[in-house]
């Protein structure tokens, strides 16, 4: 499966240590005065060595890979005491991965590895500008998870202007990790990057209850990646259905043409609803397919 993992440039790299100590899942070593990707195993992927490299030798990128898995880095990273997973725990629940994060709080409890807990619980009370802080790589594509954040409803009277139904970031298909937690067992709208703007009611009458996806098969490189994305979301991540919407111009056809292949590629079926608007924002086409 494609997934985003860590690139290390050698001929850059000074072998100061820094990534291994900000690897809590034990993916990095030093080894002949190099940091080396022992194994893709436990790379999740979200980059936290990126920024304590002093000399911009570790990249993301997207390639074939073996699947992240939670239970072998616990196993991995627990003879190094509490403070290392702790620190790990930290690191997933900073970055909205909450199945991972509940799956390493399960391994603790299966295997009588304590921690402290009330440490733990000063995550969730961090403000939002204390966990920016801790973003790697590019900001903009931090991963967030919005799903648990309660919004106020308006009061009595009064009526709900410019409500977002948006439940993630980021949104760019290239930029989706298809393992990330908010896509566990979801409903999914892949939408062409024009949608948005051309039907008023986006929000509510498409995006509300599902986690988005916006790509565009005439514009995006390597639009095959896509393919092995959404793949991954409904082997992996077990998403129950996809909606595609799409505009009414020839090329943006592409996209339905991407999510079907990627169907026949998984070995699970999952329903798809193809919807075409028109570039005056009508719906012109909704069906399943």
């Amino acid at each position: 499966m494609k997934r985003t993992v860590i690139k290390i440039d050698e001929s850059l790299c000074n072998g100061c240590g820094n990534c291994v100590e900000g690897c809590h899942e034990g993916a990095l070593q030093l080894i002949d005065g190099k940091a080396v990707m022992i194994s893709e195993l436990y790379c999740d992927g979200l980059g936290a060595c990126i920024g304590e490299c002093p000399v911009g030798a570790i990249e993301l990128i997207e390639k074939e890979a073996e699947p992240y898995n939670e239970i072998a880095v616990m196993e991995r990273i627990s003879p190094k005491g509490e403070k290392v997973v702790l620190a790990h725990l930290m690191h997933l629940k900073n970055h909205g991965e909450t199945e991972w994060f509940n799956q390493g709080i399960e391994w603790c409890s299966r295997n009588n590895f304590k921690i402290n807990v009330p440490e733990l619980s000063e995550i969730k009370k961090e403000p939002e500008a204390k966990q920016e802080k801790m973003a790697c790589g590019c900001p903009g594509s931090m991963e967030r998870d919005f799903t648990k954040v309660k919004v106020a409803s308006p009061a009595a009277g009064l009526v709900e202007k410019g409500v977002s139904e948006l439940r993630q970031w980021p949104v760019q298909l290239h930029l989706l990790n298809p393992m990330a937690g908010f896509f566990q067992s979801a409903d999914v709208l892949l939408a062409s990057d024009c949608s948005a703007f051309t039907h008023g009611s986006f929000h509510s009458e498409f995006l509300k209850n599902k986690i988005l996806a916006i790509a565009c098969p005439k514009l995006d490189s390597n639009t095959q990646s896509y393919v092995e994305k959404l793949k991954a979301m409904i082997d992996d991540s077990k998403i129950n259905t996809l909606t595609v919407l799409m505009m009414e111009v020839p090329c943006c056809g592409g996209l339905l043409q991407i999510a079907k292949a990627a169907r026949e590629k998984a070995s699970r079926n999952i329903p798809i609803k193809a919807i075409v608007i028109s570039i005056k924002g009508e719906i012109l086409n909704e069906e399943w397919v």
